[in-house]
């Protein structure tokens, strides 16, 4: 009976002591656990990484822009970014439906993570139809609801086309900022198709560094107690800042 007690005291004991490392070796991310990410677009995107939106494009259409932001990456990590030209919704036309423009997006990632041909890109808006510019019309279909979404099927979306500097004729700062080893891509047609759904799947970091996965983040390490002594999960509000959920 003694040696029963003991055994289930010994079990107990070691379940606390496992539960309380679990809890001291959780911690809060920090920035530096964070990877940069440099995107240009001709001419606007919209970035997601593992479902969640990142980045919008602040500048819709001119002057050509680099959005940099801070990412939390989380391998496999899924990159899904809409890119969008500026074209007549009508028309598919620019500058007051004069002549054809043209699209092209690029990004680079601080863990190594670029654009070229291995990713997917689908259009889903192109015109003018067969570049007929006397008579200008546009072909539509739909954007899926979860194109971003990590279990989305794109097996059967074609690959991204990549395309020369030349081709694509990027503006300043694009040249300011690091986009080394990273290509220009759009669909099989960098003038015509004006909305283009794009995706990649990391599956490690390519840089080969260890990082931290930090999806499902939650309040489990409180911040420091408020000067008052009340404890605060993010400026006292009683809410901490969610990260990504899968």
């Amino acid at each position: 009976m003694i040696r029963t007690i003991h055994t289930s005291f010994a079990c107990v004991l070691i379940l606390v002591v496992s539960t309380v490392s679990a809890q001291d070796a959780a911690r809060k991310p920090r920035i530096d656990d964070t990877i940069k990410a440099n995107v240009y677009a001709d001419n606007a995107f919209k970035l997601y990484v593992n479902g969640e939106l990142i980045a919008v494009d602040s500048i819709a259409f001119v002057p050509h822009n680099v959005v940099s932001v801070d990412v939390l990456p989380a391998y496999p990590m899924t990159i899904a970014v809409m890119g969008i030209d500026n074209a007549d919704p009508k028309t598919g036309m620019e500058y007051a439906n004069t002549n054809i423009g043209d699209g092209g997006f690029i990004l680079k990632f601080g863990d190594g993570t670029v654009t070229n041909s291995k990713w997917k890109a689908k259009k889903f808006s192109w015109g003018p139809i067969n570049g007929d510019t006397k008579n200008p019309r546009v072909e539509n279909t739909p954007v899926p609801e979860n194109w971003y979404a990590p279990e989305f099927d794109d097996r059967d979306w074609p690959q991204a086309k990549e395309f020369t500097e030349a081709e694509v004729g990027p503006k300043e700062p694009y040249f300011e900022h690091d986009f080394e080893g990273a290509k220009f891509i759009w669909s099989s047609d960098v003038k015509l198709d004006n909305l283009v759904l794009f995706r990649t799947l990391v599956e490690s970091p390519p840089d080969g560094k260890d990082r931290p996965d930090f999806r499902g983040l939650n309040d489990i390490v409180p911040q420091r107690p408020t000067r008052g002594g009340a404890g605060g999960n993010g400026g006292g509000n009683g809410r901490g800042r969610r990260g990504p959920q899968r």
